[in-house]
């Protein structure tokens, strides 16, 4: 087999297994929630933790990738994410289990700050694009089992077997990454800038402390602001050491590099508008409205995965092909339609009422992410591609995980923290949730589609300036 198959096979493997485990476990959240009696805020770092675990120490695992090589990096992050999948299937608390998902965090980590350089370094250039966009075709998959047989896991074998998958996958990948692949990229021996990590973790976990101790009432006002400018403080003190270090963690040259520029700006928005999607529609379908099981809550969000699969690869290619920056503004804009029918949801919705919406919102993503990705990792030097991995995907995490504290912070403000505990308990059904509840809960989602939908058309803007851009050197 050519290498470049080989190294897209491979690298194909890592992120459906990264992809399967996220939506694994948001699928399974309510069930978690219902058996290990985890509070609200505890369910909340079950999913936002992995994020921003994974964020923090990204940018530092891309320059290590540069620095030792990217198939070694790679190698260590299939170890750790198969052992922590092991790990939080014997978890007996909703503590223990936020301890395990970040082991996960790291080994997806590695993963991901080196799969997109890899596959960059074995194709050409007018072969990227297709690369790229069939390497998200793993997500997809990665979703679809995710939601579906995940959600079939849940309900006949209990949570804990959802992460037993991930050992036969993460134990054959391993081996095979070992021996098949193979440096193509050059590796630079420098420092690491363990000062410039240190701030920037300090700086995400205190501003994310902040909206969900905050939103949740732990904290009062006055501590709310000491953590936001304590927060402030360390991403200023992150700026200023990553400007006067020799070799810092975040390139700020990379910058100077306006399609770098313009694309990491509108993968950030962009996972801010969408990376709660997934688990506000869990519970939703789970809820006290719809009621379904994991099962049927997963067959539900099917279409979104198959059209992400369908146009992720389709979008590449005709990328590569035509050279046409029309993609991503359109693919943002399909998906902001998407999140505005959305905002129309009903207290109870079918099927076939769900899939035009679902079916618009992942056209709209897998349009957007081949060529937007195939944009940012050509526009800098093979030598730097692992740390502009490591930013792009980094800032795809950060969106994330300020994504999911910000939904939770809309819930709790649209409803008292007693009632926004009993919806999403998990344990729902054995309660009276009132008529009022579900309206505001149902409002809440209105509000959060909406939000959506604009960050969706903001993110346009960063895409269509790229078209006035020459393509700039580095």
């Amino acid at each position: 087999m050519e290498y470049k198959w080989t190294a897209l096979t491979n690298t194909t493997i890592g992120t459906l297994m990264a992809s399967l485990d996220r939506n694994i476990v948001i699928i399974a959240l309510p069930t978690i929630a219902s058996e290990l009696h985890t509070s609200l805020l505890t369910l909340v770092w079950i999913a936002i933790g992995y994020w921003v675990v994974t964020a923090s120490v990204l940018l530092t695992f891309g320059r290590l990738a540069d620095m030792f090589g990217r198939i070694k990096l790679y190698n260590v992050g299939f170890v750790l994410f198969t052992t922590g999948s092991a790990l939080c299937s014997i978890s007996y608390t909703g503590e223990q289990l936020i301890v395990f998902r970040i082991v996960q965090a790291l080994g997806a980590a590695f993963l991901f700050s080196n799969s997109a350089a890899i596959l960059t370094d074995a194709f050409p250039e007018n072969e990227r694009g297709k690369a790229l966009g069939l390497n998200q075709i793993s997500i997809v998959i990665g979703s679809v089992i995710g939601l579906a047989f995940g959600g079939l896991l849940t309900s006949y074998l209990g949570w804990r077997s959802i992460f037993w998958i991930n050992i036969p996958i993460g134990l054959f990948a391993t081996f095979w990454a070992y021996t098949k692949l193979h440096e193509l990229g050059a590796i630079r021996k420098e420092k690491i800038d363990w000062l410039g990590n240190a701030t920037l973790f300090a700086g995400l976990l205190l501003l994310l402390v902040a909206i969900t101790f905050g939103s949740f009432q732990i904290l009062d006002s006055f501590r709310i602001s000491l953590f936001v400018i304590s927060s402030v403080a360390f991403l200023t003190l992150f700026y200023f050491v990553e400007k006067k270090v020799s070799k810092p963690m975040f390139d700020f040259c990379l910058f100077k590099i306006k399609y770098f520029t313009s694309g990491i700006i509108a993968i950030f928005l962009n996972a801010l508008a969408r990376g709660a999607f997934t688990l506000v529609m869990t519970f939703y379908l789970q809820g006290p409205s719809m009621g379904l099981n994991p099962f049927h809550a997963g067959i539900y969000l099917i279409p979104i995965s198959l059209s992400l699969a369908i146009s992720a690869p389709i979008s590449g290619w005709l990328h590569d092909k035509y050279k046409s920056r029309i993609f991503t503004p359109v693919g943002l804009l399909i998906s902001a339609a998407g999140f505005l029918i959305l905002t129309r949801m009903n207290a109870v919705t079918s099927f076939y009422e769900s899939i035009l919406p679902l079916l618009l919102v992942g056209t709209g993503m897998g349009i957007f992410a081949s060529p937007n990705r195939a944009s940012i990792m050509s526009s800098v030097p093979s030598y730097r591609r692992g740390i502009a991995a490591g930013v792009s995907t980094m800032l795809v995490m950060t969106g994330s995980a300020f994504s999911i504290g910000f939904v939770f912070a809309v819930f709790v403000n649209y409803m008292p923290l007693n009632e926004a505990q009993r919806i999403f308990s998990g344990s729902f059904a054995t309660m009276n949730i009132t008529t009022i509840e579900i309206s505001k809960f149902l409002d809440s989602l209105h509000f959060i589609f909406f939000i959506s939908a604009i960050l969706m058309v903001i993110s346009i803007v960063p895409s269509i300036v790229q078209w006035s851009y020459k393509k700039n050197n580095y």
